[in-house]
């Protein structure tokens, strides 16, 4: 019953009135039948790659078991489009020695791999895999160490950039804690990372190189390839299929002409962000944008996922819900529910408000410290309204939120024929504890205009 929650809910099923999501149809199997599973982008299937199968078909036919390959579809782990296409890239896998391939498709234009990683593993661990197989850099002891801090804790994201294999650890740490939720876990085995000569072989390096040499496979390519990649890449190439790309018009209209409060309302945009994107415009190329989203601190795997959402047009709301959802099934980490990233907002205000700086306050809830009081989820900002605007307003109207270009959270009235901009007039805690949630990224914030007995008010709600 748990695995059909979770294939009705991410499985072309409406959510929040216009998301369909295509992400995982359970291909009809003996309820007894057990897998074994790897997880991947596999753009292009390189000998590493093929190292990985290679292990898994020598459990699966240990256990007589199947391979099954968790293709990522769509956008790549990492948020990007793909090189190769979904069906070649299956193809390829297939004929590496893998007997079936199980599509993701909806996940990484919304989600961080903080949660993709969790709802990946319980479609896994529902579909029946028993055994999982990953390459890492380092000991396997030394991964299941790292990651018995964090299981300890309860804490599964944030893990430091620092630690060797770091997206290992989060997929040991969390098998551990789903264990918790379904009375089963997948078994790791752990296989040395692909190398020729002693380097890595590294997919992105292999795309770079058949693009600079004008779509043709280089030797330095061809020897890191299975002679199936090979074949299969030149079909594709001479399809015209590769490289696959942004849909870039759309991306560039939605960047120059949306207003700062949709901007805002488009997820993994923070309050920064969309003030560089405000002052870049007129974008024409992609790497305009990279610049503008770099100004703001965005890292690459940040910038291709906020791309992508503005791409895909994924607003904040669509990401609260989606992860509420799994919430309700059990998958999502404690540290990532929704409600716990509200909370910490609420205390870094608090705390901000007592004279610790951010960072100290953030460390402190990180190590369990928290309020007496619970988080507001509703409260109410004052305005700067001018007398002629007075006669426009109606109560129950809509206030778009936005950041203006000085810093300050405001709002944006539409009454007919004109528009009515003003300042928030907050408490310095309600003003920190909102802006927070302003750049959270993914939590959806409403206003609405109320009318008092000292005037107008916007009742913000939050989540």
């Amino acid at each position: 019953m748990l695995r059909t929650e979770i294939v009705y809910k991410i499985y072309n099923k409406q959510i929040n009135s216009n998301l369909t999501i295509y992400l995982h149809f359970l291909v009809k199997k003996k309820e007894e039948s057990n897998l074994i599973g790897i997880s991947a982008d596999f753009d292009p299937v390189h000998l590493g790659h093929v190292d990985l199968i290679q292990k898994a078909r020598e459990v699966a036919d240990a256990k007589g078991e199947e391979v099954v390959i968790y293709l990522n579809k769509g956008y790549s782990a990492n948020h990007a489009p793909f090189f190769t296409s979904f069906e070649a890239r299956s193809k390829m896998a297939l004929e590496a020695g893998a007997d079936r391939i199980v599509p993701i498709e909806g996940l990484h234009h919304r989600l961080t791999m903080a949660y993709t990683v969790p709802i990946r593993i319980a479609m896994m661990i529902q579909d029946g895999v028993t055994d999982y197989i990953d390459a890492a850099e380092v000991n396997p002891k030394k991964i299941k160490r790292y990651a018995s801090g964090f299981i300890r804790k309860g804490i599964f994201s944030g893990i430091p950039r620092s630690l060797p294999n770091r997206n290992v650890i989060r997929w040991y740490a969390v098998n551990e804690f789903l264990y918790q939720r379904f009375g089963k876990k997948m078994k790791f085995h752990f296989i040395p990372e692909g190398k020729i000569n002693g380097e890595k072989i590294s997919g992105r390096q292999i795309r770079r190189e058949i693009l600079e040499n004008n779509l043709q496979i280089p030797e330095s390519v061809a020897k890191v390839l299975p002679d199936s990649t090979v074949r299969i890449l030149d079909e594709e190439i001479e399809k015209n299929n590769i490289p696959g790309q942004r849909n870039l018009d759309l991306l560039l209209s939605r960047l120059n002409t949306s207003s700062r409060h949709q901007l805002l309302n488009t997820a993994h945009l923070n309050a920064v962000a969309v003030e560089h994107i405000i002052q870049g415009r007129w974008y024409q190329a992609e790497n305009q944008v990279w610049a503008s989203l770099r100004q703001a601190g965005y890292g690459p795997v940040l910038s291709r996922l906020a791309l992508s959402s503005v791409e895909e047009n994924v607003t904040r709301r669509e990401i609260y819900q989606l992860i509420l959802d799994y919430q309700k099934q059990g998958i999502i980490p404690p540290d990532q529910t929704m409600e716990r990233v509200i909370e910490r907002a609420w205390y870094v205000a608090s705390m901000v408000e007592n004279g610790l700086t951010s960072s100290e306050a953030h460390e402190k809830f990180r190590d369990g410290s928290r309020t007496r009081d619970e988080p507001l989820y509703s409260f109410d900002a004052g305005l700067h309204l001018r007398n002629f605007e007075l006669s426009s307003l109606k109560e129950g109207m809509e206030a778009y939120l936005y950041v203006d270009k000085r810093g300050v959270l405001a709002c944006e009235l539409k009454p007919p024929s004109r528009k009515v901009k003003s300042p928030l007039k907050l408490p310095g805690k309600m003003a920190t504890y909102l802006r927070l949630l302003v750049d959270s990224q993914i939590i959806p914030l409403q206003g609405e205009l109320v009318k008092r007995k000292r005037g107008w008010r916007i009742r913000l709600k939050v989540g």
